[in-house]
C-alpha cells in the first residue's frame, strides 16, 4: 500500500511481534533485566505485570530469542487451564507426552525431567504470559513448584507476565505464601511523550525511513494523547494515518491527517477511555466476588447435602436395631421373673429395697447415721 509512496521497505507498525523493531524505553529496559536476571542469576520466581498493548509479549520473544542451548524453557501462553492441564501444558513444552496421566504421575515426570536438567547443568525456565488469567489452584500449584530445589538451589526458575489483573490477585490473602517466594516484582510503564516520539522514529529507521521526516513534529503530541503511550495502539494509529495520507496521495502525515484517522478509529482520548476500562474492571471484579461467593455456597450446601445424607444412614443403622434390643429387653424381663420365682420357691422375698439394704450407708438419709445390726436386735427385744 503505502511502502512505495514513502519509500519505506517494511511496513514499520505491525501488530504481530517482532524483535527487530523492539523499542526499550527506561521502563521496558529494566523489566527485560528483571527477565534476564531471572534465567542467568537463577533466582527463583519473577513477576512482570503491565497495561494490555504496553510491550509485554515483545519483551518475552526479545528473552526466548537470547536464550543458549543450556536454558530449557516451557512457554505457557494459554492460561485458561485447570491445575492438571497445565502441568500437561508444561510438560508437552518440556519435550514428553503427558497425556492420560494422572496428577502425581504428572508431578513425578515434571521432578525426574527436572533433576535430569540439574544432572546436566541445565537451566529449567517456566515462562507463563497472560497470567492474569491463573485461577487460584493453578498459582497454588505455581507456588509448590517453585519450591523445588536440590541442595539449597532452586531447580525451576518461574516468571509470570501478565495484565495489572495479577498483580491484584497475587495481593489477595490466600496466595501471601506465594507473594512471599517471589523474588523481583515490576510493572512497566506505558512511554512517556518523549519516548513515544523517540519510539515512532526507531520504527520508521528499521522500515527505512532513512531518518527522512514522515510524521510532522506537531503529530506527536496527539498521537500519544490518543493512545496513551501503549505501543500497540501507537502502532494501530500511526499505521491507520499511514493509510490515510496514501488515501489522500501526502506523501507526510500531518495533524489533521493523524485527527482523520483517529475519527475513522473512533477512538476517544486515552485518558477518557481507560476510566471506562477501571469501571468496567471494577464491576468485573465486583461480579467476580459475588461469583465466587455463590460458588462457595453452593460448595457448602453441597458439603451439607452429603453431611445430612451420611447422619441419615446412621439414623437407618440405628433403626435397624430397635428389633434386636426389643428382643433382648424381653429375654431380660423373661429371666428376672424366673429368678423371682425361684428366689420365692427358696423363701427369700425379693423387693426393691433388698439391693439397698445390703448397702445402708448408700441409702441413708443425709444428716442421719445408717442403724448397726446391733441397734435392730434392741429394738426387737423391746
Amino acid at each position: 500500500m503505502y511502502l512505495q509512496l514513502f519509500n519505506l521497505v517494511d511496513f514499520p507498525f505491525q501488530l504481530t511481534p517482532d524483535t527487530d523493531y523492539l523499542y526499550l524505553s527506561n521502563s521496558h529496559a529494566r523489566a527485560a533485566a528483571y527477565m534476564d536476571y531471572s534465567v542467568w542469576n537463577q533466582e527463583g520466581f519473577v513477576v512482570i505485570t503491565g497495561e494490555v498493548g504496553v510491550g509485554k509479549t515483545l519483551l518475552v520473544h526479545k528473552l526466548l530469542s537470547e536464550l543458549t542451548s543450556n536454558v530449557v524453557v516451557a512457554k505457557v501462553f494459554q492460561t485458561q487451564l485447570n491445575e492438571v492441564e497445565f502441568l500437561q501444558a508444561m510438560l508437552v513444552e518440556y519435550g514428553l507426552n503427558p497425556f492420560n496421566a494422572k496428577k502425581v504421575e504428572l508431578m513425578d515426570m515434571l521432578n525426574t525431567f527436572l533433576i535430569n536438567c540439574y544432572g546436566e547443568s541445565k537451566q529449567a525456565v517456566l515462562l507463563v504470559d497472560d497470567a492474569q488469567n491463573l485461577d487460584f489452584k493453578v498459582l497454588e500449584e505455581i507456588r509448590m513448584l517453585s519450591n523445588l530445589e536440590i541442595k539449597n538451589e532452586k531447580i525451576l526458575h518461574i516468571i509470570l507476565v501478565g495484565q495489572p489483573e495479577l498483580a491484584r490477585t497475587l495481593e489477595q490473602p490466600e496466595l501471601e505464601q506465594l507473594m512471599q517466594r517471589v523474588r523481583l516484582r515490576f510493572h512497566i510503564s506505558p512511554l512517556t511523550r518523549a519516548e513515544a516520539k523517540d519510539y515512532i522514529l526507531h520504527r520508521l529507521r528499521i522500515a527505512g525511513s532513512g531518518g527522512r521526516e514522515i510524521f510532522e513534529e506537531d503529530t506527536f503530541d496527539i498521537i500519544h494523547k490518543y493512545s496513551g503511550g501503549l505501543p500497540r495502539l501507537i502502532n494501530t494509529l500511526c499505521d491507520t494515518a499511514l493509510t490515510c495520507a496514501f488515501a489522500d496521495d501526502n506523501t507526510s502525515v500531518t495533524k489533521e491527517i493523524v485527527s482523520t484517522a483517529i475519527s475513522e478509529l473512533q477512538w476517544q482520548p486515552y485518558s477518557e477511555r481507560k476510566a471506562q476500562l477501571q469501571k468496567q474492571r471494577k464491576e468485573a471484579h465486583k461480579s467476580g466476588i459475588v461469583t465466587g461467593d455463590v460458588s462457595q455456597l453452593s460448595s457448602l450446601l453441597e458439603s451439607n447435602t452429603r453431611a445430612l445424607a451420611q447422619i441419615g444412614n446412621k439414623f437407618e443403622n440405628l433403626d435397624g436395631l430397635v428389633s434386636p434390643l426389643s428382643m433382648i429387653a424381653r429375654q431380660l424381663s423373661s429371666i428376672e421373673k424366673l429368678l423371682t420365682a425361684l428366689a420365692e420357691k427358696q423363701g427369700i422375698t425379693v423387693n426393691s429395697q433388698t439391693v439397698a439394704n445390703q448397702n445402708p450407708r448408700a441409702t441413708a438419709p443425709k444428716g442421719s447415721s445408717p442403724t448397726s445390726g446391733n441397734d435392730k436386735n434392741k429394738s426387737r427385744i423391746a
